[in-house]
């Protein structure tokens, strides 16, 4: 795993597009929200033009070129983990399973032993 330095928004040309970006999806929401009254089709229109458009914004933006590596890096990644065989997770689940029923019927007793000392024992003793 390599270790790279966090980045944070650099530039005003960043912070601008990275504004405009969020301005842009929250019009889109905004828009479906207020068009209530319009048919189902602009609302939508409205809503995936807007969060098209702040995509677009982002993506052009140094921190979304950033984010789009870092995505890709992780999905590279994802693809190098040796996933466990249904056999293995079928035996991993059943060995929890057993764990928690172990552990109920542990707190079972112990709170049985509780009741009973602070029931049949403190309450006979203060009569």
């Amino acid at each position: 795993m390599s270790t790279q330095e966090v980045e944070t928004v650099s530039g005003k040309s960043d912070v601008v597009l990275v504004t405009l970006a969020v301005l842009a999806a929250l019009a889109g929401v905004v828009a479906f929200a207020l068009l209530s009254e319009q048919a189902l089709a602009v609302r939508l229109g409205a809503l995936a033009g807007g969060l098209v458009l702040a995509v677009i914004l982002a993506w052009l933006s140094p921190s979304g070129k950033r984010f789009l590596a870092y995505g890709q890096q992780s999905y590279e990644e994802l693809r190098r983990v040796v996933w466990p065989t249904r056999k293995e997770t079928l035996n991993t689940t059943g060995l929890v399973m057993a764990f928690v029923v172990i552990i109920a019927f542990f707190l079972f007793i112990c709170d049985l032993i509780i009741e009973w000392g602070l029931y049949d024992v403190l309450l006979r003793i203060s009569l």
